[in-house]
C-alpha cells in the first residue's frame, strides 16, 4: 500500500465517532448466598397486619333429653254455638342419668299442650338416687288411690313395668327393675305414685 492510501484510511478512522459503552444506571444486583434475603437499599419494610384471634364463645353442650308423652286427654265443653275442644298432656322428661321431671300442660291444640307440659317438666327436675342400672332398695310409692311397688333386679332382667312406669324408668335411666301397680290404674295417678316412690329412695340407711 502506498502512503497516500494509508493516510486516507487513518483519516476515515478519525472521522468515525467513537461509541462509548452505555452504563447501566441501575445498581448492580449483588449475588445472594444461600439463606440470605434480598432487600433493596431504599425499600421500606412493610408492616405486617396484626392477626387478631377471635375466641369463640363457650357453648354448653346439653345432653339429649328423653321425652315421653304419658297421656293426652281431650275435654269438650258445650256452649251455645256448639262444642269447644281442649287438650291436656302429661309429659315425662329425663336425661337417663338420674334426673327426671313431670309436667302437665293444657291448650286448645295438642302440640301446644305437649310443649307446655315439656317446659313444665324441664323446670321441675328431681335427682333420683340410683345404684348402677337399678334402684338401691324396695320402695312403695303412693298418690291418692294408686300405689306402685318398685323392687331392684339383677342385670339382664330388664324393665318389668307397664306404660307409665316404664316411661318413667327409661327417663331416669333404670334398666333393671321389677314393678307392680296396685289400686287405681289412672295414668296420671300412677305416674305421680311412681315419682313419689323414686324420690324416697336412699343410698344410705338412716340411723
Amino acid at each position: 500500500m502506498s502512503e497516500e492510501e494509508k493516510k486516507e484510511i487513518e483519516a476515515k478512522k478519525e472521522e468515525t465517532p467513537k461509541v462509548e459503552p452505555v452504563k447501566n444506571e441501575k445498581e448492580d444486583i449483588p449475588t445472594l448466598e444461600k439463606g440470605e434475603d434480598f432487600v433493596e437499599n431504599n425499600a421500606k419494610e412493610e408492616e405486617k397486619p396484626k392477626v387478631v384471634e377471635r375466641t369463640q364463645p363457650t357453648v354448653k353442650i346439653e345432653t339429649e333429653l328423653i321425652e315421653r308423652v304419658i297421656k293426652i286427654n281431650r275435654v269438650s265443653k258445650v256452649v251455645k254455638g256448639g262444642k269447644n275442644f281442649s287438650f291436656s298432656a302429661m309429659v315425662v322428661i329425663g336425661d337417663a342419668n338420674g334426673n327426671v321431671g313431670i309436667g302437665f300442660g293444657k291448650s286448645n291444640e295438642v302440640v301446644e299442650a305437649i310443649k307446655k307440659g315439656a317446659s313444665q317438666a324441664k323446670g321441675s327436675f328431681v335427682k333420683i338416687k340410683v345404684k348402677g342400672d337399678t334402684i338401691p332398695h324396695e320402695i312403695i310409692g303412693e298418690f291418692k288411690a294408686s300405689r306402685v311397688i318398685l323392687k331392684p333386679a339383677g342385670p339382664g332382667t330388664g324393665v318389668i313395668a307397664g306404660g307409665p312406669v316404664r316411661a318413667m324408668c327409661d327417663a331416669v335411666g333404670i334398666k333393671n327393675i321389677l314393678t307392680k301397680s296396685l289400686g287405681s290404674r289412672n295414668s296420671l295417678n300412677v305416674i305421680r305414685a311412681t315419682m313419689d316412690g323414686l324420690t324416697k329412695l336412699r343410698l344410705k340407711r338412716r340411723g
